[in-house]
């Protein structure tokens, strides 16, 4: 199993639960959601998320319109 000092690929290494238990680098991002979720109302967290898909897709659409000639995708 890793040690301390390696690093970690969570996605891949922690799918079944952290393999570096109360080590875990991301232990501060797990409070961090848990305490959002506590604290912010399902209607506030849509409206984030509908602010979110705004900006992008303004973001889009102020991007110049890129060209795929066919001999790119292969």
């Amino acid at each position: 199993m890793t040690t301390e000092n390696t690093s970690v690929n969570c996605a891949v290494e922690c799918v079944n639960g952290c393999i570096k238990g109360d080590a875990c680098p991301n232990e501060a991002y797990i409070q961090q959601a848990s305490t959002f979720i506590e604290n912010t109302s399902l209607d506030k967290m849509l409206e984030i998320a509908e602010e979110a898909v705004r900006k992008k897709i303004m973001a889009r659409a102020t991007e110049p319109r890129k060209w795929v000639m066919p001999e790119d995708l292969e």
